[in-house]
């Protein structure tokens, strides 16, 4: 099958996810993708860009089968522009997150309009993918509260029709190498979010802030992407913390990144949303032992019984009493696994993407399969 595929945020998790899967898939592809600039400008012009592309490579002898986009497109407006024969195909909209529900500490000054751009988008689509059980949830409660507040046809029985259509679809993630013995040595605590408010960055330095007045002693790892407006606790942290980082910022290379996953003991999860939580689910792919709130999509990620152990009830000061936990332990055996390493990698062992690329390529063959009868 020849699929095409537009992203017009084509980075990061966006182009992991869409790199990983057509490396391994069955299928051929053929993607189409933006830079990483001016989010909302992406979301208003991508439609006509990516309009103009696909007609000249119909144009030029190219063919597909199917049509993949994610979120970021206006779909219903990019199968206005282009050629009839396109808008016969099946298409299936990825959603990696939402314009709904993804928090705005603005509110008063969220732009209502990328809102309902996921809204048409939905409806368009023949098949609507969602990375988490609670991203699926929360937008369509999320899409029902939006449109009941417009001042009139409000199309809520539309929200139905997307719904039956949604699916649950995880991204996959690489397979990371079984672990060295332990060198000893303090506990090495990851964060590896966004640093944004959305992640509370205060909560988490808070912990540790109590974690360094109990005695304990431990190694800092604080990366993940970053973007033009950094909340000012990061900076404050770097200085309170100085002598305990190991690693500060954004890693450059994926080699980079993939060591200071290897590295960690536990990586530590302090996010008000999560719509999936990849790096958390590389990093406990990569051997380190979850601390995360018990909310959003996590319970998902390491449901089922014998998993209490990883969470936590999303303040600082339980935090810190878990982690003062693993503190011991590590001193006393250099170990927080007890002799079982793998109790929560084989929990998130369904990630791998040799896993996940045949789960997509069999959704998407049932898809148009479907579509064409």
């Amino acid at each position: 099958m020849n699929v095409l595929a537009l992203e017009p945020y084509y980075n990061g998790s966006h182009r992991a996810f869409l790199d990983g899967w057509q490396s391994r898939s069955r299928h051929q592809w053929t993607i189409l993708g933006l830079p990483c600039y001016k989010w909302k400008w992406r979301m208003r012009h991508s439609a006509v860009t990516f309009a103009e592309k696909v007609n000249q490579q119909l144009t030029d002898g190219h063919h597909w089968d199917a049509i993949f986009c994610s979120d970021m497109l206006n779909l219903a407006e990019f199968l206005g522009l282009v050629s009839p024969h396109l808008r016969q195909l099946p298409t299936v909209v990825y959603f990696h997150e939402n314009q709904l529900t993804y928090p705005d500490r603005h509110q008063q000054e969220r732009d209502l309009q990328f809102a309902f751009t996921n809204f048409t988008t939905a409806l368009a689509a023949t098949g609507v993918w969602f990375n988490s059980r609670f991203h699926q949830d929360s937008f369509l409660e999320g899409l029902r509260d939006f449109l009941s507040h417009m001042p009139d046809y409000k199309s809520l029985e539309l929200v139905d029709s997307i719904e039956a259509k949604a699916r649950i679809y995880s991204p996959g993630v690489d397979t990371f190498p079984v672990r060295k013995p332990r060198k000893p040595g303090p506990l090495r605590i990851l964060w590896a979010a966004r640093w944004e408010h959305d992640k509370d960055p205060d909560c988490f330095f808070e912990a540790l802030k109590l974690l360094q007045q109990s005695g304990a002693d431990f190694r800092l790892s604080v990366i993940g992407p970053q973007f033009q407006q950094i909340p000012s606790v990061f900076e404050l942290a770097h200085e309170h913390f100085s002598d305990y980082i190991d690693h500060w910022g954004y890693q450059q290379s994926r080699s980079q990144y993939e060591a200071a996953l290897i590295k960690a003991d536990v990586i530590v999860s302090t996010a008000q949303h999560e719509f999936f939580g990849i790096s958390v689910v590389e990093a406990i792919s990569a051997g380190a032992y979850p601390l995360l709130p018990n909310r959003l999509a996590y319970p998902e990620l390491l449901g089922g019984a014998n998993t209490d152990e990883f969470f936590y009830d999303g303040s600082p000061e339980v935090l810190t009493k878990q982690l003062i936990s693993l503190t011991e332990h590590i001193s006393s055996k250099n170990d927080i696994w007890g002799g079982n390493p793998d109790r929560a990698r084989t929990k998130v062992a369904r990630f791998q993407w040799n896993t996940v690329s045949s789960i997509l390529d069999n959704a998407f063959v049932s898809l148009v399969d479907h579509h064409i009868q």
